[in-house]
């Protein structure tokens, strides 16, 4: 038999050659542009902490002899209360509804995540209202024992640091309960099983087994809400206590003093960085490993008599004071004085908010796909570098952000000074704002959902003829869809309710719902601010009933 000829052999190594070579060209385009993307993302970052170098001794020296010590302590002591409350909360809630057995106990494990869709100072607003001297509560107390003044009783002052605390906590719980409770989920029932075996009771098997195997996640979640805390500017404004936040808008805007503001900023994103290293140190040595599925359902505890009612009680609890009752009292309020807050600049309100909802989620998620393809590309240390860097913003709280933007915007807009304001004081500038504070949010669910597609499919479309680009667009984005509507939704009520960075940047007369919020509530005028507050807490309940949902679904019960 002939031996067939070795030239279409080289043919074939060639056209190899050729076909790597092309695709190392694309996925280094893939990396210069998340690199890129990174690059801009971080600008705001990098600015405030280079401000460090900036000479501004006098004023730095007049803010560390009399505010700096009261910034500092008034932030740790609200993360210390505030870290308390979280875990107690969201700890205790995520064992009773995974692992005992009481009536109510599948309706409390979704709806428990619901304050979540309550920004804090909506709780600060709504129970200042409701507990001050002229309240319903001390005015029945009043009506009821026949007291006159504040003379003849006591009354817990809602407007203190230790309000603010209650407030954060019953909004920022369910980022321990969500996390808590998944791993709780996770765990595996021969590990639980052979606590009982060994005698221990429920209670010990929690502390000794359960919630060490938790800690990851628990950690994670509490670091969450702490970013939160100190990114909170409405609540500790409303309530008067003076934290880095509020220092950096009262230094910039009543002061005058931008490099002293960003130098504030500076030390809050040191206190944000200590946060992050110090959840990684937490558990540097820890290994965590299951040892069967965690679809085989865990053993329940069933309650019955005084232990089940202080089970629905204590689940039943952070729901009522973290979403029932704010949202029961603003709709009494909104409905009573319809005319004065469904009015035409409700409505023009609303108008704004979801122009800068939307225009945010059509930016960041396309932007998060970019990102996302490009690690799956290119899974290089660059690249993955870049796609961290640029997912930071959610670390950063909102002012810091804001400040970080102002200055270069305000730079460029000075180099063409007869054209006018290009990017300062815009909606554009505004919307980039939140692009940095929240690319995490929309880049971690892209993510996921992009890793969830087998890379065969992609051998499968290179081997039809299609580049990366066409693979993205038509495999990955259809069966992706859900997962990208996740990351519009989760954007869009993000924006929806953020303040500090909106209060600082927010063009002129370009109010949103938030900005109306804060400022009827600041003038103690909330019957005229219930309306845009019920329209946050229902935008924002939406992507929380869907988590809920996704989550009561993902294991076998």
């Amino acid at each position: 038999m002939a031996r067939l000829p070795l030239q279409p052999r080289k043919h074939w190594k060639t056209a190899s050659s050729q076909t790597r070579s092309r695709l190392g060209s694309v996925s280094t385009g893939w990396t210069l542009v998340v690199l890129a993307i990174a690059a801009l993302v971080m600008t705001p970052v990098v600015v405030v902490l280079s401000s460090i170098f900036s000479n501004s001794s006098d004023i730095w020296s007049h803010l560390a002899s009399t505010v700096l010590p009261r910034y500092i302590t008034n932030s740790l002591l609200l993360m210390i209360g505030v870290g308390f409350g979280v875990s107690l909360l969201g700890i205790s809630t995520a064992w009773l509804v995974t692992v005992c057995r009481f009536p109510g106990r599948r309706i409390f494990e979704w709806a428990l995540l619901l304050p979540l869709a309550a920004p804090a100072y909506l709780l600060a607003y709504t129970y200042t209202e409701l507990l001050g001297f002229f309240g319903p509560v001390q005015t029945a107390l009043r009506s009821l024992f026949g007291w006159e003044s504040i003379q003849d009783y006591w009354f817990p002052d809602v407007r203190s640091l230790g309000g603010a605390m209650l407030m954060l906590s019953l909004s920022l719980y369910p980022y321990v309960y969500l996390l808590a409770r998944v791993a709780f989920q996770e765990q595996s029932v021969r590990t639980l099983e052979a606590s009982r075996a060994l005698g221990c009771n429920p209670w010990r098997s929690f502390f000794t087994v359960a919630l060490p195997l938790a800690r990851p996640a628990i950690m994670g979640g509490l670091a969450l809400a702490l970013m939160e805390t100190l990114n909170d500017f409405g609540t500790v404004q409303y309530f008067g206590v003076d934290t880095f936040t509020t220092g950096i808008y009262r230094t910039w805007f009543g002061m005058g003093e931008r490099v002293a503001a960003t130098q504030l900023s500076a030390v809050l994103m040191m206190f944000i960085f200590g946060l992050v290293l110090w959840e990684g140190w937490s558990r540097r040595q820890a290994k965590y490993y299951q040892c069967d599925s965690p679809l085989q359902a865990l053993p329940g505890y069933r309650l019955g008599g005084i232990r089940q009612i202080g089970a629905q009680i204590a689940c039943f609890l952070p729901i009522a004071l973290g979403l029932l009752v704010p949202v029961a009292y603003l709709l009494y309020l909104a409905v009573n004085n319809a005319s004065e807050t469904f009015n035409n600049a409700f409505w023009q309100l609303s108008r704004n908010s979801l122009f800068l909802a939307i225009a945010t989620a059509i930016v960041a998620v396309p932007v998060s796909l970019i990102m996302a393809y490009g690690l799956r590309l290119n899974p290089k240390p660059a690249m993955g570098l870049g796609a961290r860097l640029a997912s930071m913003g959610y670390a950063v709280p909102g002012a810091v952000i804001a400040v970080g933007l102002l200055i270069p915007l305000g730079q460029f807009d000075q180099v063409g000074e007869k054209v006018g304001l290009v990017l300062s004081g815009t909606a554009i500038a505004l919307v980039f704002a939140y692009l940095v504070r929240f690319l995490a949010v929309s880049f971690n669910t892209v993510e996921s959902s992009l890793q969830k597609i087998k890379p065969s499919l992609d051998d499968a479309s290179r081997s039809m003829g299609y580049g990366p680009g066409r693979t993205m667009l038509k495999i990955h984005v259809p069966l992706m869809s859900s997962g990208m509507l996740t990351a519009v939704m989760l954007v869009f009520v993000d924006v929806m309710k953020e303040l500090p960075a909106t209060l600082v940047m927010r063009p002129f007369n370009f109010d949103t719902l938030a900005i109306r919020v804060y400022q009827y509530a600041s003038d103690e005028r909330l019957a005229a601010a219930s309306a845009p507050a019920l329209a946050i807490l229902f935008v924002g309940l939406l992507p929380v009933i869907l988590l809920s949902w996704r989550i009561a679904h993902s294991r076998a019960q």
